[in-house]
């Protein structure tokens, strides 16, 4: 029998639903998992209380302001050093400490520091969708050539990492994953001008942060997802396909070449995903709430409402424009969903919103991360006056593969 895998992590996110559950799964496997570093964004309250439980050597936040107040809540402790800013998520990303990073910040924001830790050789457990809807291309050249394993994260792209055997991807005719449908899966689509944020953040299913779970009402965090799996996975936007599944049992399907379809099947609990990543090669006890099939009842499939829901079509369609196109797409979506949940932007402005700033930005086919950064900064100020002014194009129906 081999000796149990044992790994130091950085996180980065801590303080956000997908930290949260990684630091649980951290308190379940205890004598397998230890922290070396703890990012987050503004929330130094909450990452104070995570330091004085895990003790971490290195923490971060991103705002210099948040950072200055964790100094002083530690009143001069000598651990952890805090850094701030981008800088001081790069270092939390390659610590030196660290064998493992869990990348969980929302946004553009994680695309360097993944790039960081691949740089230092760290495994990669991804759960951001953004480093591969940004700079996919960037991101799997870079851990090809160092040797890198990124280990998905993200419930869909675990089903398909664990559905799929060794050299099997040349068998693979399409991947199917699921989308449970958002709060509004069955609400009229003249109704979806009027919902309020309140709304849009009571998932049916699932605890997320409020970002991400916007982006599951409008179908966007689908379209994320089709792209990432296309560079997780080497397959084409023609074979991946997304079906509605309201009760999010299976968390997605596998269609081989033969008609055969594999699907990976658990309650949803993201802990479950997250230990898989942390335990990959192995699998460790359940740290969360196993499936009863004899409690789960039926399982229904739909097909998503793409004329009503229109954001999953514009993923599909920045996607296999490539480029830069994605990144742009992206950092148009972060702006329009922060508007929304700040009652600036009503709930079908968001894809508005996000073709208007499409149709702005030049596309640029041939990528580099100053580019790619460069693309997010403007699609921003884009998406910001198009917000302003109260105007946007009108978002045709994008097609998108069966």
């Amino acid at each position: 029998m081999t000796a149990a895998v044992s790994r130091r992590l950085s996180l980065l996110g801590s303080t956000g639903s997908i930290g949260h559950s990684t630091l649980d799964v951290v308190r379940a496997h205890p004598d397998r998992l230890s922290v070396a570093g703890l990012a987050a964004n503004t929330n130094w309250r909450k990452l104070l209380r995570q330091i004085e439980e895990f003790r971490p050597a290195l923490v971060a936040l991103h705002s210099e302001e948040a950072a200055e107040r964790l100094r002083e809540a530690l009143g001069g402790r000598p651990a952890p050093a805090v850094r701030s800013g981008m800088a001081g998520l790069l270092e939390v990303a390659s610590l030196g400490e660290a064998d493992t990073l869990v990348s969980a910040m929302v946004g553009a924001i994680g695309l360097q520091p993944v790039l960081e830790a691949i740089g230092a050789g760290k495994k990669i457990c991804l759960a951001n969708k953004e480093p591969l809807v940004i700079g996919g291309r960037l991101v799997m050249e870079a851990a090809r050539r160092a040797g890198v394993p990124i280990i998905p994260v993200d419930s869909e792209h675990s089903a398909i990492f664990q559905c799929l055997g060794e050299d099997e991807a040349r068998f693979v005719e399409r991947l199917i994953i699921t989308a449970s449908g958002g709060p509004f899966r069955n609400l009229a689509a003249p109704a979806l001008a009027t919902v309020s944020p309140a709304e849009a953040l009571r998932h049916p299913n699932w605890q997320m942060g409020g970002k991400i779970t916007i982006d599951s009402a409008t179908l966007m965090n689908k379209g994320l997802e089709v792209i990432e799996a296309h560079w997780l996975f080497g397959v084409d936007f023609d074979r991946i396909r997304v079906v509605v599944h309201p009760q999010s049992i299976i968390h997605s399907l596998i269609e081989f070449q033969d008609g055969s379809i594999l699907a990976q099947m658990g309650f949803p609990d993201m802990r479950l995903p997250i230990q898989y990543a942390l335990s990959h090669p192995e699998r460790w006890a359940a740290s969360c709430r196993r499936t009863d099939l004899l409690t789960v009842g039926t399982l229904t499939f739909e097909a998503p409402r793409l004329d009503d829901f229109p954001c999953l079509g514009l993923a599909y369609a920045a996607g296999r424009q490539g480029g830069n196109q994605p990144g742009v797409m992206n950092a148009a979506n972060e702006v329009a969903v922060e508007a929304f949940l700040a009652g600036r932007l009503g709930f079908t402005g968001i894809p508005r919103v996000i073709q208007a700033t499409m149709d702005a930005v030049p596309f640029v086919p041939e990528v580099t991360l100053e580019g790619l950064l460069a693309a997010d900064a403007q699609a921003r100020r884009e998406a910001a006056a198009i917000i302003a002014r109260g105007d946007g194009a009108r978002v045709a129906p994008v097609g998108v593969a069966p």
